[in-house]
């Protein structure tokens, strides 16, 4: 069952990826693809962890801000492009996303995806994984790791690909860089410092999401490397409309916030779990 669930969602994702310059809905996908729109976004957001909505939306966001920092089109044409109606919804949007507008956007030439293509695994089944499974990652791991970030790259504002390799290199020499396979493909990645008591990044594949996979990580690190100590991350800003569900699930593994921060030109927010406050959650709702 799950592996057809997997089939259909990856028809979906062929579908949006090939009609990404129109105007599309759940309603269209279904329709093109001959299935029920209530069973296609049911098993589309459990697959992806996003709507299909929210990923037409990333996507072709994604693709305006590539055109916007490579092309010479205009802005009313990559706005139609994006399936906006109007350069004004278009800008509107936009600026949601990546926090300033297509024009600042432009000149500024700095390009980050919001969401790449996703790429599903087509045999998932449920694994037994339990903290022991994860390794300290080696030279060897560091192309599949990559993959994985593309695929969380939703997670990652502002994410410079050079200066991630030139970080990932040095945590892996470190002995800081944590990874986590399944049937030989990386699920979970993790940087952390000893030294900082902090996770630099942690990324889950998003099949595996719903399984808790952050957690078995986050109880390697407090049980076995930063022993005792409080941990910190940063993540989005409450409201962010960017934020597909990171800020939720870290408080809901127990952190707590703390101060605003500007990291690369991004407003985030540093969080922090203290070894007594594993597993519970801030005075915040977390099921929005």
């Amino acid at each position: 069952m799950q592996s057809q669930e997997v089939y259909i969602v990856s028809e979906a994702v062929c579908y949006i990826e090939e009609h990404l310059e129109h105007k599309l809905d759940l309603e269209m996908v279904a329709s093109a693809l001959h299935y029920s729109k209530y069973h296609l976004h049911r098993i589309f957001a459990k697959t992806v962890g996003l709507t299909i909505h929210d990923y037409v939306q990333r996507r072709q966001l994604t693709e305006a801000a590539k055109l916007l920092a490579f092309s010479k089109k205009s802005i009313m044409e990559i706005a139609l492009e994006s399936g906006c109606e109007s350069q004004q919804a278009f800008t509107d949007i936009f600026k949601k996303m990546y926090k300033v507008t297509p024009a600042r956007y432009r000149t500024a030439a700095n390009f980050y995806p919001l969401q790449l293509e996703m790429q599903l695994k087509q045999n998932y089944k449920k694994p037994d994984i339990t903290q022991n499974d994860i390794r300290f990652a080696a030279l060897s791991d560091v192309n599949d790791w990559m993959d994985l970030v593309c695929l969380t790259v939703d997670g990652y504002p502002c994410l410079n690909e050079r200066e991630y390799l030139e970080n990932l290199y040095r945590y892996i020499s470190d002995k800081q860089a944590l990874i986590l396979r399944d049937e030989g493909k990386a699920i979970g990645i993790m940087g952390f410092s000893t030294e900082k008591s902090s996770i630099d990044f942690l990324a889950i594949h998003p099949q595996y999401r719903i399984l808790g996979m952050e957690k078995i990580f986050i109880d390697k690190l407090m049980d076995e490397l930063i022993v005792g100590k409080e941990i910190s991350l940063t993540t989005y800003r409450k409201g962010d409309r960017a934020d597909t569900g990171y800020r939720k699930k870290y408080i809901s593994l127990g952190f707590q916030e703390r101060e605003l921060l500007t990291e690369y030109g991004y407003p985030t927010q540093r969080f922090v779990l203290s070894p007594e406050n594993r597993g519970k959650t801030q005075n915040e709702e977390i099921s929005k």
